[in-house]
């Protein structure tokens, strides 16, 4: 793919305020179009199959699916796509979760017309376009932020790859630990979440924007 190619968008978010803003900005470079939208997981992972994107635009914080998640589903329907991610926050706090479910790139939704257009085209071409904002020391929960939720860099690890969909026998064998220990460090993870559940426990991880 090349400057002259157009690139195709998928842009995923629950408000439509957003997502008319995106077409406004790829509206300024008449090589990126908008071919569809969806407001929540289970949409985008229906249009992504049937509209034909090289970029899915995607919104961290959707209703029905964590983030770690959904990037997974999508990477399977659509493996030649590009995915985009986009967060109204730039203190972010798992974007490696992210990167390494298989996204792409980041941007802050605060970005120019300009900027945006680059980023498209670049993530387009495969190249992987992180905002500035969102590298170094917001690349990852910081123990700063870990300590004042209470979890342990463990608890944590165990608590993004369910996240990421994982069951708990994928997660022992991608950390090498026993099953009965991941079942404990979920458990303990959700008491210090307040959750009830695995589900519930991953949704409050994504409000605090840990995952």
């Amino acid at each position: 793919m090349n400057d002259q190619t157009e690139v195709r968008v998928l842009v995923v978010d629950d408000h439509p305020v957003i997502r008319g803003g995106v077409e406004l900005l790829a509206a300024e470079d008449p090589l990126i179009s908008v071919v569809g939208s969806a407001s929540t997981g289970h949409e985008a992972i229906e249009a992504a199959q049937l509209v034909p994107a090289e970029v899915i635009l995607l919104d961290l914080r959707l209703p029905d699916m964590p983030a770690p998640e959904l990037v997974t589903r999508l990477r399977r329907v659509a493996p030649g796509a590009k995915i985009l991610l986009f967060t109204a926050f730039a203190d972010h706090g798992a974007i490696d979760v992210l990167i390494e479910a298989g996204a792409d790139g980041c941007l802050v939704k605060d970005i120019t017309g300009g900027d945006f257009s680059t980023a498209v085209r670049r993530v387009a071409r495969g190249v992987r376009v992180v905002d500035p904002r969102l590298t170094g020391r917001h690349a990852s929960a910081t123990p700063e932020l870990l300590f004042r939720v209470g979890l342990t860099k463990r608890e944590y690890e165990v608590l993004r790859f369910a996240a990421m969909g994982h069951s708990n026998p994928e997660i022992a064998d991608q950390l090498t630990l026993a099953r009965n220990t991941v079942k404990t460090y979920l458990q303990t993870a959700m008491q210090k979440l307040n959750a009830r559940n695995r589900v519930e426990a991953i949704a409050k991880a994504h409000e605090l924007r840990l995952l």
